[in-house]
């Protein structure tokens, strides 16, 4: 069976809303699900009381107060009741799909990673989970918001117990970096990484980053996510789910061929150290110039090439 942790905001307005809609969909995923939250923050207390989880209220934080996620990942494998753990984020709805999905990954590999895309939904209300067709409604409303992030935004890691056992470095939760130092490790340690995105709807339940003084930016690019991209190793340690090296499609698991460019790219045409890199960079900009009034006259400005820019900066 399955243990799953996360930690938690406090369980106070939209929040606890979102956080409530979570746990209970996990609980709901197996009869003998573990789901153990961390945290003393308000109301964690009584939630756990209230829905049959394990509460463990110590975390061990760094110097600005904000949670480790080494900590976190070394109590939860010390303490599950199961060997196959998942940490998912605290506004993750996780249905059916998942467990179908992680039956799958248990069955066919020894070791593994499984990840997968979320989808962004708009739920500003507890779901009814009493509800025989909770789930269909859910994910049509997930389907009709049509909005499927990328690679980059990774917000669930299943795999069995050891694979981070003392081996993560101080990062924090609540700034970047940090899950993509989790996807970097597997593959170092020769871990298959699994992309479950075709089979898995993962409900990401909206919500703002007032928990931050400077909002997304600053959860993005303050000095905790300076500091947790340097503690990561820099660049080359952030890997999306791009990444991985099985997809898993209803017709079972599959290479990721990928994953060979992407790797490519990031170590010959994103790294400013490659002779690659130095060469390719100017000559794409002056590419551009070259172009840029043929793709003004096409409409392409605005759409194709601002995209294909977009995905570049951010290692997509």
């Amino acid at each position: 069976m399955l243990t799953l942790f996360t930690t938690a905001k406090a369980f106070a307005g939209h929040s606890g809303v979102i956080q409530r809609n979570a746990l209970q969909s996990w609980k709901l995923l197996h009869h003998g699900v573990e789901v153990i939250l961390f945290g003393s923050d308000e109301g964690a207390a009584e939630v756990c009381a209230q829905y049959g989880i394990r509460h463990e209220p110590h975390v061990e934080r760094n110097e600005q107060g904000t949670k480790r996620l080494d900590y976190i990942f070394y109590r939860a494998q010390e303490i599950a009741c199961h060997d196959v753990l998942c940490y998912a984020n605290c506004d993750i709805i996780l249905m059916m799909d998942f467990c179908r999905a992680l039956e799958q990954a248990t069955a066919a590999l020894p070791r593994f990673l499984m990840v997968g895309r979320r989808w962004d939904t708009s739920i500003t209300e507890a779901v009814d989970f009493s509800a025989p067709n909770w789930e269909k409604q859910l994910q049509a409303k997930a389907l009709a918001a049509n909005d499927q992030k990328p690679p980059y935004y990774i917000d669930y890691f299943a795999f069995r117990r050891g694979l981070y056992r003392d081996k993560i470095p101080p990062l924090v939760i609540g700034r970047v970096h940090w899950d993509n130092w989790l996807i970097w490790y597997a593959r170092d340690q020769g871990v298959t990484v699994i992309d479950a995105s075709e089979m898995v709807l993962a409900v990401h339940q909206n919500h703002d980053y007032s928990y931050h003084a400077k909002g997304k930016d600053g959860v993005w690019n303050d000095e905790q996510a300076q500091r947790n991209l340097q503690l990561a190793g820099g660049r080359s340690h952030v890997l999306t789910i791009t990444d991985a090296d099985k997809i898993l499609a209803l017709d079972g698991l599959k290479s990721n061929p990928k994953r060979h460019w992407i790797g490519f790219k990031r170590r010959f045409l994103q790294s400013k150290d490659s002779i690659v890199f130095s060469v390719w960079h100017p000559m794409w900009f002056v590419f551009l110039g070259i172009t840029r009034p043929l793709r003004s006259a096409l409409g392409l400005r605005s759409g194709l090439f601002r995209r294909l820019r977009i995905k570049w900066r951010t290692n997509v």
